[in-house]
Order: C-alpha cells, then sequence, then structure tokens
C-alpha cells in the first residue's frame, strides 16, 4: 500500500524572487521568512557568493494543503510550451455567464499583477470557459 507524498512544483526562471513573488499574489501564498539569524532576505542574498545570491525562492499555501512552490534560477530562457502547467481554480462548479464573469475578473486582477492574456476558449458541447494565461516570465497557466 502506497502512502500519500507531498509534493512541491519547481519552475525554472530567470528572477526566483520575482516569480515566486507573483504566484504568491495570485494564489494566495505567503512568503518565507528569511533564514534564522537573518533581518530580511536581502542581507541573507548578501551573505552568499555572487553566483548564488537569488538563486532561489518559494511560496507556500499557508494551510499547508497545497502544494510548495519553488523557483530556480536557470540559465536558459523558456524555448518552448510548458510540458505540464498550473490551473488557476476560480470557476469550479459554475457555468455559463457566471462562470465567464468570474473567470474574466480574476485574469483582470492577474493582469494587473504582471500576467498576460493569451486567450479566452469559450465553453463549447464539452468544456466550459477557460482562459490561457502567461506568468511575468511567460510560464503558460489557466483560470479555470
Amino acid at each position: 500500500m502506497s502512502s500519500i507524498k507531498k509534493l512541491q512544483i519547481t519552475f525554472d526562471c530567470a528572477d526566483p524572487e520575482r516569480v515566486a513573488r507573483f504566484w504568491a499574489e495570485a494564489l494566495g501564498y505567503v512568503l518565507p521568512s528569511p533564514p534564522e539569524g537573518f533581518d530580511n532576505w536581502d542581507e541573507y542574498n548578501r551573505s552568499l557568493p555572487p553566483e548564488d545570491r537569488g538563486a532561489w525562492f518559494a511560496c507556500s499555501d499557508p494551510s499547508g494543503v497545497g502544494p510548495r512552490l519553488y523557483f530556480q534560477r536557470v540559465p536558459e530562457g523558456k524555448v518552448a510550451k510548458n510540458r505540464v502547467h498550473l490551473d488557476v481554480r476560480v470557476g469550479t462548479g459554475l457555468v455559463g455567464d457566471e462562470r465567464l464573469a468570474t473567470l474574466q475578473a480574476e485574469c483582470d486582477r492577474l493582469i494587473a499583477l504582471g500576467a498576460t492574456h493569451v486567450r479566452t476558449m469559450l465553453a463549447d458541447e464539452e468544456n466550459e470557459s477557460c482562459i490561457s494565461m502567461q506568468d511575468i516570465e511567460g510560464n503558460e497557466f489557466c483560470v479555470d
């Protein structure tokens, strides 16, 4: 019998703290406290060798239910569509115009945080409406 595992989702990115702050705000997640002995993250980063400064950042669900999101700096930029993406679930249980209005309101809120609207997919015979977006570094996600 297998046990339930904790899950962390890792993003490769150019600016880990910036992307972590976007997702923390988008999802209502919280940022970690700086490591013990440091008053803030800037002080911690200054204590590291230059090549390690700002190499990672994270955010987590304050309730402890959702997965931790971890952001790590990589030298290469994004070159293709994500093979995995997040769905920001704000329209669960809603249909029709009510669902679309809820999704659009969330899309507008995320655009104000720096996200980009890619495409609104309207409901059809098989699927409800959803909105395809990109975060501040171009990672795809859906408002669903």
